[in-house]
């Protein structure tokens, strides 16, 4: 096995993991005064949401200079500092790579706005207004209103698929792609110890460009419906793992919404152009169609593990998966997966269970070794993420009022993946000494880390045994995966085997008891379970156990 498929990863959101200055906001250096933290829960890579220099409209998503440190983060200095002492560690960082778009300000967008016919005028995706002076297409932004902003210099609309200062790069350009390949190997160089790759999934762009069929009242259509994995994006995924991937001991990990578990084949494994990736089929479960926060869908514990185990099938002989239940997009997934009402430390457990026993690679994303829960701020302006007033606005304009529109964002918006992470019970729970630049969740006085390091039965705690676990039982790091109780509507179940070492895993996702039969668990013991006391053949309401023979 390669060294990351052993390993534990995890997410890092660097502006609200520590702040070293009392600006608010976090830093580099509060990293490294953390990497005993992270060593202590057994992580081995870190992937870092993106430090480069930025005007920070989408918190970073938005790079002005693809090789140098925004100064709200440090410096260049700082960053080698991190990659030696994590090493020390056993820890490799791993670098964001947002390459579908850049900032408006990166010095290539600027250039390129000049006219219709400088060096840089092909750098992006530039097109002509309709005869009545619209917008090319009526293709709606991930964020929000137009994916097409007018330029007035150039005389020419730009297509941004996220934000209007996030406009999107002309990928057919080889000059294009050669600036960010060579922006890739810059960090490789410096000692990066791989890749997530963002958005990537859009950044090969229809021949023809035409409007589509509307899906909501404003008459236009997602961006996404037309643009995402556009046939022929392979081929220039392929010429980046030749220019950046092949030769390093790196691994590279996609973020690749769109992409189906059937299609999985062709993204990943020795053929593929990634070592992983994240497809969002199993944290998607209520949008069947575009990401629309105010009609989200009915789902079902069949859905989730249709989802899960469609994955873990389309990888099982070819690639490697990238288990995860959180990211720096999504919901807290105690809320997400769970009914109001539910112990949120009982839930907790049970995914942390699920994520450490799936066969891949489990990402931990911050604050959810510690059980962290959605925010829900009373007002649209407490909520500093982009999306969120995007979908806030969206839902009013289709007919939402503002309370409905408001309970929206409560469910699914990306601050909540954002708060400060909370270390202790002081002031802004020991994160910075200034006014952090998102409040801190009102719970931060008990859900800290310096209180769960001292409760043997926190999350925390909860945490640290499965990196153990996972690290020390051979069927979790390296066995086969068998779904079980396929037809089950409230439990999750599966084995892992790995010659003579097995594994199982039981799960409830109801609110009363179940029972199951006990042939599944005969020969094992129970090894782990988020119950005070386990009752063979039954399962308490969100009652998750792990059975071993070893």
């Amino acid at each position: 096995m390669k060294w990351w498929q052993t390993k534990v990863a995890y997410e890092l959101y660097p502006k609200s993991f520590l702040d070293t200055r009392g600006q608010g906001t976090g830093t580099i250096r509060g990293i490294i005064e953390r990497l005993d933290y992270l060593a202590s829960l057994g992580i081995g890579a870190v992937w870092i949401t993106p430090v480069c220099r930025s005007p920070m409209v989408d918190n970073g998503y938005d790079i002005a200079d693809y090789t140098d440190i925004d100064p709200s983060y440090g410096t260049m200095a700082d960053m080698d500092e991190l990659f030696t002492l994590a090493a020390e560690r056993g820890i490799r960082i791993v670098i964001d790579l947002v390459f579908n778009h850049t900032s408006d300000q990166n010095p290539w967008f600027l250039e390129s706005k000049k006219s219709q016919d400088n060096p840089y005028a092909d750098w992006y995706i530039w097109r002509d207004a309709k005869e009545d002076g619209s917008a090319p297409t009526n293709w709606r932004g991930i964020f929000g209103g137009s994916a097409w902003t007018w330029c007035e210099e150039r005389k020419q609309y730009y297509l941004h698929t996220f934000a209007v200062q996030q406009p999107d790069l002309n990928w057919a350009n080889p000059e294009v792609r050669k600036a960010l390949y060579k922006a890739a190997n810059f960090w490789i160089e410096r000692g990066a110890g791989g890749f997530r790759v963002d958005a990537i999934t859009y950044i090969r762009k229809p021949d023809v460009f035409k409007d589509g069929t509307p899906d909501g009242e404003d008459g236009m259509v997602s961006v996404h419906d037309m643009t995402a994995n556009t046939p022929g994006i392979l081929d220039y995924l392929h010429e980046f793992k030749r220019e950046v991937s092949d030769g390093h001991d790196i691994f590279t990990v996609a973020e690749a919404n769109g992409v189906s578990a059937d299609e999985l084949k062709y993204w990943v494994g020795e053929d593929g152009a990634f070592d992983m990736l994240f497809e969002f089929s199993h944290v998607n479960l209520e949008f069947k169609g575009i990401e629309t926060w105010c009609r989200p869908d009915p789902w079902t514990l069949s859905d989730l593990r249709t989802a899960l185990f469609n994955s873990q099938e389309a990888t099982k002989d070819n690639g490697w998966y990238p288990a995860f239940f959180e990211n720096h997009d999504k919901p807290r997934c105690v809320d997400h997966f769970f009914p109001q009402g539910t112990d949120p430390v009982r839930a907790a457990k049970l995914m942390g269970l699920l994520l450490y026993t799936l066969r891949g690679t489990p990402f931990l994303y911050q604050g959810q070794e510690l059980g962290y829960s959605n925010v829900r701020w009373d007002d649209i302006s407490c909520y500093n993420d982009i999306s969120s007033h995007g979908q806030y606005e969206f839902a009013l304009s289709e007919g939402f009022s503002k309370e409905e529109a408001l309970a929206c964002v409560h469910a699914f918006s990306r601050d909540s993946a954002r708060t400060p992470m909370q270390w202790d019970s002081s002031a802004n729970a020991g994160f910075t000494t200034g006014t952090p630049w998102l409040p801190v969740h009102e719970n931060y006085r008990e859900q800290n880390v310096e209180a769960e390091s001292a409760d043997p039965d926190s999350v925390l705690s909860w945490y640290r045994k499965l990196a153990v676990i996972r690290r020390n039982l051979p069927a979790l790091k390296e066995g086969d995966f068998t779904p079980l109780l396929e037809d089950s509507e409230t439990i999750l179940a599966w084995q892992r085997t790995c010659g003579d070492h097995k594994a199982v895993i039981l799960a409830s996702f109801a609110k009363e008891p179940q029972s199951y039969d006990e042939k599944l668990t005969e020969g094992l013991h129970v090894f782990l379970t988020n119950v005070k006391q386990h009752e063979e053949g039954k399962l308490q309401p969100f009652e998750a156990v792990l059975y071993v023979n070893d």
